[in-house]
């Protein structure tokens, strides 16, 4: 009998910081998945409030107590996405709509991702509706300016954040 090929899928993102929607749509992936890799993109030129290594090691930490985390890997990576994907053998690329601006980019996206790696699909999830609102660069300000973030990031975040802040 054939050993059943592990389903893979990649939900990749900058992650600057990571949110509480994200790790709802990692939660959502990692069930549909047999593994989920998070993939921390360099992104060098959206200018990162956050480090590469910083980030990578906030998406650990704000994993760690999720049900499912023994499914989810955390990697960094940096180039084509498409490329990536191949290399880590994903079935799928889960990607986040939370709202129609969203969508022409994510699109554009999926069919170039389709074009470098036609066996990957992309899966576009909804946040869940306590979501729908929030972005890591909405966090960023309100926390700049002095706002409450408490619900809308993981602890670790937050802990971060604030002393981001403090050292500025």
């Amino acid at each position: 009998m054939a050993k059943k090929q592990t389903e893979r899928a990649i939900y990749p993102g900058t992650f600057d910081p990571a949110t509480n929607g994200h790790l709802s749509l990692i939660e959502r992936s990692a069930l549909l998945f047999d593994e989920l890799i998070v993939a921390v993109s360099l992104s060098d030129g959206k200018n990162p409030f956050f480090t590469f290594d910083e980030r990578i090691f906030l998406m650990n930490e704000s994993i760690k107590k999720l049900p499912i985390a023994s499914k989810i890997k955390v990697v960094g990576f940096d180039g084509l996405l498409a490329n990536f994907a191949i290399t880590m053998e994903a079935k799928a690329i889960v990607r986040g709509l939370r709202a129609i601006s969203d969508f022409e980019y994510e699109f554009q996206m999926a069919l170039m991702n389709r074009k470098l790696a036609h066996e990957i699909e992309t899966v576009f999830l909804m946040p869940a509706l306590s979501w729908v609102y929030l972005s890591s660069t909405i966090v960023k300000d309100v926390a700049i300016n002095g706002g409450d973030i408490t619900g809308l990031v993981p602890a670790p975040v937050k802990k971060a954040l604030k002393k981001k802040l403090k050292s500025k």
